[in-house]
């Protein structure tokens, strides 16, 4: 369902944020089974030492107790290896590897994910030293090792090359509560990956004169509304429709995502809304919404249901005979790997209750999606034509082309050709991706919540085709000399409190999201309306990284004056944001914002009321949450799906409602009504 988009609201909360200097402290060296625990504070770096031989693999375990914590390795001379940080929270486990090139004394450095975050407990453990594995399936057990157990959840992974399956296997439990173990064989949810068989059922109708690509929705479902601008079922495959998302949507009513959510729900949710979030074609937004069209428009055209037509055209043709969409949540499927999340205690059930088809709920096998890549090169099902319009990506109305193609994403991967998507729906976790080129294609399937199947996935694509993708050239020997006699790479830059100091204030990126960029000890944050604080790390006097996600933010220099803007580079765009006076919060007058706000798109009522100083959102079926202003009529929420809330007011002057914005869904009204 979730697959990262570049969207100005969601944007930095996908940036990392790196301190450039931490108080550092060496602790103990790690001995094999051993427990080490310690106490850490926002600002502190633990580094601990572990003697390895020369290739060898060694697992660590890492237990966070209400601190989210970073996992930085360096090899013996102090080079980086690698970062670890999966999306569980200050809480869970972390699971994280070195593998030795050399003798020595390698490094473990444990930070706060967070530095604004209060101290907290964590507990590591050096679980596993052996000789590293030297053959590509051995290679992938290592990848996989950290989910190798039987106290846990795990993963199943296939790999194709040349039209078959080279390897698979599973890790870990498939059922927690019966130790049911994973195989090649588990049945997975695997949410946002579906998308692409929703695209191909659409392009088999169209390959039978039953439709156009670039026909209007309306034509096939005419509850959708009429919003004055054709919506194409083009635009809805490429995310290019301006819909607002259903799960946005459904968040905002009240709806909690374990909640049985049916395709009826959607469709009704759909038909009441008022405005789009922009014109058909002009932007880039992922929606899932989109894609439950296309599958509604797939059953009334084929009079059959969804799941009925995939079974009949694309499962059964491919003999994927462990696959189907998931229509009824009561529908028993044996073999099936059930989701978790992992918190303090331990882990937790993932309830997943989902009867809606098109944008998720498929459910398959790494064998049985394995049939699915060979049929891209080896066409069973479809022609060319259909596998060329998917793999073509998509142009706006601007005329520039984007990633997004028709239910998936292309684009190059360490210089190869790559052709992509991930799903995640509660615990569950998936990843398939192809290299034509190559004829090769990765896929892999989790049922922890902490796992990131992204990254493991192109963990395997290095191990296979490590001969053909594209490695930065060691510099040669006088090049590194000259460098050396000149500044180090590795150090940090440090520019000077003077110049800092003209960068620091409030930023608009859009209207009413603001960047907040400040200075704590040399070292700039920026905060973002209603996102966590992030660090940012000098390039240059004036341009500042975000560390692993290829964003950088640009301050546009003054003549030694305050900079009057910066530049957010990221996906290939460039973001103005222009400085604003800076606001105080203190003059604002809370009371005047209390009352009950009903929106007739979501059939739904909140209520705000000044609690103890603050302003606070009720709704009948949602934890209270914190509104905190952030511009004169502008506020921004503790909830996710109610980032910004900005005020209408009358000729007069009286507030007469509000209009709620999120990552996918922008300006939705609600009416004052007391």
């Amino acid at each position: 369902m979730n697959q990262s988009s570049i969207k100005f609201l969601a944007l930095l909360l996908l940036l990392t944020p790196i301190g450039i200097i931490k108080a550092q402290t060496q602790k103990e060296k790690l001995f094999k089974g051993k427990l080490t625990s310690a106490e850490i504070s926002p600002n502190e770096k633990h580094r601990y030492s572990i003697n390895l031989g020369k290739d060898q693999f060694a697992l660590f375990k890492l237990m966070q107790k209400g601190v989210d914590m970073k996992i930085t390795t360096y090899d013996p001379q102090g080079e980086k290896l690698e970062d670890f940080d999966s999306p569980n929270g200050k809480n869970g486990p972390e699971l994280f590897t070195i593998i030795s090139s050399k003798k020595g004394a390698y490094v473990v450095e444990i930070s706060p994910f967070d530095e604004k975050e209060p101290a907290g407990i964590y507990e590591v453990t050096l679980e596993i030293i052996r000789p590293k594995a030297t053959l590509p399936n051995d290679q992938v057990d290592e990848v996989f090792a950290p989910w190798n157990r039987n106290d846990s959840p795990g993963a199943a992974v296939a790999v194709v090359k040349n039209g078959a399956i080279i390897y698979k296997k599973g890790y870990g439990l498939a059922n927690m509560e019966y130790d049911i173990p994973i195989n090649p064989s588990s049945i997975f949810h695997i949410a946002s990956v579906s998308k692409q068989f929703t695209v191909f059922s659409i392009l088999l109708l169209e390959k039978q004169g039953k439709l156009s690509l670039d026909d209007d929705i309306r034509k096939y479902i005419p509850e959708v509304p009429d919003f004055g601008k054709t919506i194409t079922l083009r635009h809805l495959a490429s995310h290019t429709s301006g819909l607002r998302d259903q799960w946005n949507l459904l968040a905002m009513a009240g709806w909690r995502m374990d909640d049985v959510i049916t395709k009826e729900h959607v469709l009704k949710l759909v038909s009441k809304q008022k405005e789009l979030n922009f014109s058909p074609g002009d932007e880039y937004a992922y929606c899932n919404t989109g894609f439950t069209l296309l599958a509604e428009v797939v059953a009334r055209l084929s009079d059959m249901p969804f799941a009925e037509f995939t079974n009949a055209n694309i499962f059964g043709p491919l003999k994927m005979n462990n696959t189907l969409f998931y229509d009824d949540h009561q529908k028993i499927v044996k073999n099936r790997a059930y989701s978790y999340y992992a918190d303090s205690t331990g882990f937790k059930k993932s309830v997943l209750s989902y009867a809606n088809v098109g944008a998720t709920s498929l459910f398959t096998t790494v064998e049985d999606l394995s049939l699915w890549s060979m049929n891209f090169s080896n066409l069973k099902v479809g022609d060319s034509t259909i596998v060329n319009k998917m793999n073509t990506p998509a142009t706006l109305n601007s005329g520039k082309t984007i990633g997004g193609a028709l239910g998936q994403f292309v684009g190059k991967y360490k210089g190869l050709n790559e052709i992509q998507h991930g799903g995640a729906d509660a615990g569950y976790r998936s990843y398939l991706t192809r290299f034509p080129d190559e004829n090769f294609s990765v896929m892999v399937f989790s049922n922890s919540a902490e796992f990131n199947p992204g990254a493991i996935a192109h963990k395997v694509v290095d191990i296979y085709l490590k001969d053909k993708i594209e490695t930065k050239p060691e510099p040669e020997k006088e090049e590194k000399e000259e460098e050396e006699t000149d500044e180090k790479s590795n150090e940090p830059i440090s520019v000077s409190p003077s110049i800092l100091s003209t960068y620091l204030g409030d930023f608009e990126l859009q209207p009413g999201f603001i960047i907040n960029i400040a200075e704590s000890e040399g070292k700039l944050s920026a905060t973002a309306t209603g996102q966590p604080t992030v660090s940012l790390i000098p390039l240059s006097n004036t341009e500042f990284e975000v560390v692993g996600v290829g964003a950088k933010v640009e301050f546009i220099p003054n003549g030694g004056e305050n900079i009057k803007l910066l530049k957010l580079h990221q996906g290939g765009q460039v973001m103005d944001a222009p400085r604003i006076k800076t606001f105080d919060k203190t003059s604002v007058m809370l009371a005047d914002f209390s009352g009950e706000f009903h929106s007739e798109e979501l059939s739904t009522t909140y209520s705000f009321s000044v609690v103890d100083g603050k302003l606070i959102a009720k709704h009948r079926k949602l934890a209270d949450f914190n509104l905190s202003p952030i511009k004169q009529d502008v506020f921004s929420s503790d909830a996710w799906f109610f980032g910004q809330i900005e005020f209408v007011r009358d000729a007069d002057g009286n507030i007469t409602g509000c209009k709620v914005s999120n990552g996918r869904v922008r300006n939705l009204y609600f009416k004052k009504v007391i």
